[in-house]
């Protein structure tokens, strides 16, 4: 079987390994420790895809969850919720569900990886090179940055942590005239708080903690939620939140995945599904690569579209977040981010006149075929199942004039669904 060794140990990296190790393939991931310590809000579909992923050691680590207030634009009245995930403790369940499935784990710091085509080699700082058949790139934001990629507006964000006293955990996110900032406190009293701007015009390094401890001081939202201590210049952690696209997420014997494929700006969605989202399909795409040679190019098609179709969904959710704030129209943090990465919906209006069978890849059990889908103005990539059931017939059949003949040959409770989605896409018999 081929050698496979996937360099990352996150959420991405963890998935494709363990969906890898169930398809019957050794694999070894290849992984540091996170180098600060963070929190992070998810939503139940991170958990969910958590789930999804068999990372069940991890999933447990996320808290019930707990409030999150919402100051933007003035509004001050949006309140939810979020569960609250300390990344330490996260990252360290991620590698027990890892050494649970019977995948070794080699903690090492990545040195150098030279590719050709008997391989990759892989240079460790402790200990001798790796040689794999197939590489799997899942470092996030820290891989190295090779190749014709798509960059938003450069972005950074400042993490800062403190103590307090245990209580209730919470957080919160509020927008600021050059930026925004979202902070949380933990039930054990771990505090953090982070502020993201443009890249530049920042203070020097080592003016940041007292700069960021002002910024807090100006915050009627950081008083509610911490105490005194948050006034007081805290541990601090510098990191790129720029939305970054790779033209090429894949080559004839390696893929990208998670964050090294793309990251979008934390305020267009969390970054565990995301990374979850591009990680769950790459079992199948890399098994068809070397199962399937005829179909490489097919499933890193496949691939390719769907990390685009991602990252744009998130990077739109984002830029209309953003124009959500009015406030400051004119400073340029704002005016840059409203309008970035287009001017395209987030979601198309249904319109029929659209509706077309294509061929197009999709996954089939472990591989990646290609088959009939349903394209339509907000779903390009296509669409196969619907709740089961296949939709090009049902369409190819409308077309013809036999409708009623395709539909009649359905259970009751199908036939429902179908037509109900027929509607939402603007038909009318």
């Amino acid at each position: 079987m081929t050698d496979i060794v996937v360099l990352g140990a996150g959420p991405a990296g963890a998935g494709v390994a363990l969906g890898l190790k169930r398809l019957g393939y050794p694999v070894r991931v290849v992984s540091e420790w996170r180098r600060f310590a963070a929190v992070e809000g998810v939503s139940q579909r991170v958990l969910d895809g958590l789930r999804q992923a068999g990372l069940h050691r991890a999933l447990a680590c996320a808290a019930a969850p707990s409030p999150r207030r919402v100051l933007w634009n003035g509004d001050g009245q949006s309140i939810n919720q979020e569960c609250l995930l300390d990344r330490p403790r996260f990252d360290a369940a991620i590698r027990e569900d890892l050494r649970e499935a019977g995948i070794e784990v080699l903690e090492a710091r990545v040195l150098k990886v030279e590719g050709s085509d008997a391989g990759h080699l892989i240079q460790l700082d402790s200990r001798e090179p790796l040689r794999a058949d197939f590489l799997v790139e899942a470092r996030g934001r820290s891989a190295p940055l090779a190749g014709g990629r798509l960059r938003g507006p450069e972005t950074l964000s400042l993490l800062n942590q403190w103590q307090e006293a245990p209580g209730h955990p919470g957080s919160a996110v509020e927008s600021l005239p050059d930026g925004w900032a979202w902070m949380a406190r933990l039930a054990d009293g771990r505090c953090y708080w982070q502020i993201t701007q443009d890249a530049g015009g920042l203070p020097p390094k080592d003016q940041l903690p007292d700069y960021c401890a002002r910024r807090r001081a100006e915050s009627a939202l950081v008083r509610e939620l911490f105490g005194d201590a948050a006034l007081q210049p805290a541990s601090l952690h510098a990191r790129s939140s720029t939305a970054i696209l790779f033209h090429e997420a894949s080559g004839p014997s390696w893929l990208r995945v998670g964050d090294a494929a793309m990251a979008v700006d934390p305020l267009s969605g969390n970054g565990i599904f995301q990374s979850l989202s591009s990680a769950l399909q790459a079992p199948a795409v890399i098994n068809t690569m070397l199962q399937r040679p005829d179909r490489a190019e097919l499933a890193r098609q496949f691939h390719q579209r769907r990390v685009e179709h991602l990252f744009l969904r998130f990077a739109r959710t984002g830029r209309d977040f953003y124009a959500l704030e009015q406030r400051w129209p004119e400073q340029p943090f704002w005016c840059d981010r409203r309008t970035w990465p287009d001017a395209d919906p987030m979601h198309a209006p249904a319109d029929f006149s659209q509706v077309r069978v294509a061929r197009a890849p999709v996954i089939h059990g472990e591989l990646i075929e290609e088959v009939e889908v349903v394209v339509t103005a907000d779903q390009p990539l296509g669409i196969w199942h619907l709740q089961g059931i296949e939709l090009a017939p049902i369409i190819t059949a409308l077309k013809r004039g036999e409708l009623n003949q395709a539909l009649a040959a359905l259970p009751e409770p199908q036939r429902r669904t179908v037509q109900g989605w027929l509607l939402s896409q603007g038909y009318r018999p």
